[in-house]
């Protein structure tokens, strides 16, 4: 879009730091901020702006992009006295990447609107490959209307763009994304640990399950990590809990049953409290498999 030149960037941690790389790369004047200045170097000796607050971001900026960590990290980098919205111009819009709480979303809509600032949730699904890959899923709530101004910088950063519907939405079909995975994950690494127990090549079990009607993009880009033994983040354990959390609250406040979500969160939190909380969330195949005394 012409119209936009600047962009803000809060967030440049394993995905936020390629996200704004390709917005950089496509030729856009960044303005930065993250809560560990080291984490925007890269970007910043390629020419973006530092800033000392998410304020200051802000300022300056068309379009403000925040991707940051828990929803009270939401709340106080868009809403806190230093926030984004605080320094948001009239005009400009906000777009909160992040997997953060429904209500919240709805709220920062609520109050930026009341400011002539326009807001969106567009959360994201693909991990770290994703980011990187610039082929992240993104489902948007808010205005259709700033969805489309967005969009062009959407498509930079993902390539599956949905508007999902008013704001808050985009955040309610990340649950449902959220919901999906993890009880994927429980089915890997229970999988897994079945067939190392049996004896079975389980890199020659990966190659043949999925392919078929098990094949899932968490099997084909996780399972060959475990098998590696690498647990490494693409997305944090912690930071699933979180998510997986929030869906389990909301679906309490819709007044629905889900066991299997709630039977998968506390078995994820119990891998947190073995001391994986920062190790990706294929970590619940390490945890799964060491319990029955099970080596991958």
């Amino acid at each position: 879009m012409s119209d936009i030149k600047t962009i803000g960037f809060v967030g440049t941690g394993i995905m936020g730091a390629s996200m704004c790389g390709h917005l950089q790369g496509a030729g856009y004047d960044i303005r930065v901020h993250n809560r560990t200045k080291s984490k925007a170097d890269a970007l910043v000796a390629n020419g973006a702006v530092w800033c000392d607050t998410p304020a200051a971001v802000a300022e300056g900026s068309d379009v403000i992009f925040t991707i940051v960590g828990l929803p009270c990290d939401v709340e106080s980098v868009i809403l806190g006295s230093d926030g984004v919205l605080s320094g948001a111009r009239e005009g400009s819009t906000i777009v909160d990447m992040t997997t953060s709480d429904p209500s919240l979303a709805r709220r920062i809509y609520d109050e930026a609107k009341v400011r002539n600032v326009a807001s969106l949730d567009a959360p994201v699904s693909g991990g770290d490959v994703g980011a990187k890959n610039a082929t992240l899923a993104i489902m948007v709530g808010g205005d259709r209307e700033s969805f489309e101004i967005v969009l062009p910088l959407f498509e930079i950063m993902g390539k599956t763009i949905r508007y999902i519907g008013s704001g808050g939405m985009g955040q309610h079909c990340k649950m449902v994304n959220q919901i999906l995975i993890s009880g994927t994950m429980v089915g890997i690494a229970e999988a897994f640990t079945y067939g190392a127990k049996a004896g079975l090549d389980m890199q020659t079990v990966l190659g043949v399950v999925s392919t078929g009607a098990a094949g899932s993009a968490a099997l084909s880009v996780l399972g060959p990590r475990v098998l590696k033994g690498d647990f490494e983040p693409g997305f944090f354990i912690d930071h699933f809990v979180k998510d997986m959390t929030i869906a389990a609250e909301q679906a309490e406040k819709m007044h629905l049953n889900l066991p299997g979500l709630v039977a998968t969160l506390q078995r994820y939190i119990e891998t947190t409290e073995q001391g994986m909380g920062k190790k990706g969330t294929q970590g619940l195949c390490k945890s799964v498999a060491e319990n029955n005394g099970v080596q991958l």
